[in-house]
């Protein structure tokens, strides 16, 4: 039977953390729409048993499922393959979250709410209302200077484009074309919805209080931000040439 809403956890290396953010997702799902909800872990062949775990759960309640990669391929690649499985499981929304408690289980019903109303909805640190807490100085400066690089590379009025809590719905994967979806990392999430801009649907930002993960490490680093803007620049230019071809008229 379809399912309304999907929930897609990506995981590496989240033994510690899986077991209370599956749990809490759980409850709060639930509550937004009750006996409607699916958790899908797509895990990148975790060293630490994180797949184990997440087996161990599916099989205690039904309404969680697994996908396991034969290895780490990149989040992006990680996100696509869970929206595949989504959609064929017949979501009309489809959430994803960090697997670290980074971002709150209870903030779930408030997405699923506003996208009633919008095509994406974006759980912002950015936007009025929304905060960062336990961070330094410097994570600080590398994550607001990167959404602030990012809006103006590509010109689009979105306050968070770097975050990873989100609710889509089914026409907005749809129209993407998730088979076109390059980038991986940090990079995929201001591609999907840089897309989603391009596509004219309309982007909906909730504010979210942002915490550091709870347990392991954060995967971050001034390397993957350096990368990231090298990708954002390529991300433009290839938004430009794929709608100059779509502008170019065809002499059949």
């Amino acid at each position: 039977m379809p399912t309304a809403v999907w929930l897609i956890l990506p995981t590496y290396n989240e033994a510690e953390n899986l077991p209370a953010i599956l749990d809490a997702c759980a409850s709060h799902l639930e509550s937004a729409v009750p006996n409607d909800w699916r958790i899908l872990v797509v895990d990148d062949s975790s060293p630490d048993g994180t797949g184990r775990i997440a087996d161990e759960a599916a099989e205690r309640d039904h309404r969680i499922e697994v996908c396991h990669r034969r290895k780490k391929e990149g989040l992006g690649r990680a996100y696509v393959e869970g929206f595949r499985i989504a959609l064929a499981g017949g979501a009309e929304r489809v959430l994803q979250m960090d697997s670290d408690f980074s971002h709150d289980p209870a903030d779930l019903p408030r997405l699923v709410a506003a996208a009633q109303g919008a095509d994406v909805v974006l759980g912002s640190r950015y936007t009025s209302g929304g905060a960062i807490r336990d961070w330094g100085l410097v994570r600080r400066i590398l994550s607001r200077g990167g959404c602030w690089y990012a809006r103006l590379v590509l010109g689009v009025e979105v306050s968070d484009l770097t975050g990873g809590f989100k609710c889509l719905n089914r026409r907005t994967l749809e129209l993407i074309d998730l088979d076109s979806v390059k980038a991986q990392g940090y990079v995929f999430q201001i591609e999907m919805t840089y897309r989603a801009v391009l596509e004219g649907l309309k982007v909906v930002e909730v504010p979210i209080v942002f915490r550091d993960r709870k347990a392991g490490s954060s995967k971050m680093s001034g390397r993957i931000a350096l990368e990231a803007m090298v990708s954002v620049i390529r991300l433009r230019r290839r938004a430009e040439a794929e709608s100059s071809s779509a502008r170019t008229p065809r002499h059949d």
